[in-house]
């Protein structure tokens, strides 16, 4: 899986990238078939947002968060997007 981190209005460390890398790698045990994903990260004045766009084959998906910090905001929008892929993965399932 590729994955793509940019900043709008915020400078990516290593370390915060390395954070996003770790948490999507999870992504990884529900679907094997997950070709790149597009994450963005994002400052306004008090909110830090994290959006991301997870290309699987047939499908887009896309979760964004918002939080007061960025770490907690990656936090949330991968327990959405694992929470995504797996209904992604029940669909195909049933439609079998």
């Amino acid at each position: 899986m590729q994955i793509n981190i940019s900043g709008h209005h915020v400078d990516i460390s290593p370390s915060l990238r390395d954070y996003v890398t770790n948490k999507l790698d999870r992504l990884n045990r529900h679907h094997d078939h997950i070709t790149n994903t597009d994450v963005t990260l994002i400052v306004d004045k008090l909110e830090q947002k994290a959006e991301a766009t997870v290309h699987v084959s047939g499908a887009d998906l896309f979760a964004n968060s918002v939080s007061t910090d960025m770490y907690a905001a990656i936090d949330s929008l991968t327990d959405k997007l694992d929470r995504q892929l797996i209904k992604y993965k029940e669909k195909l399932r049933n439609h079998r």
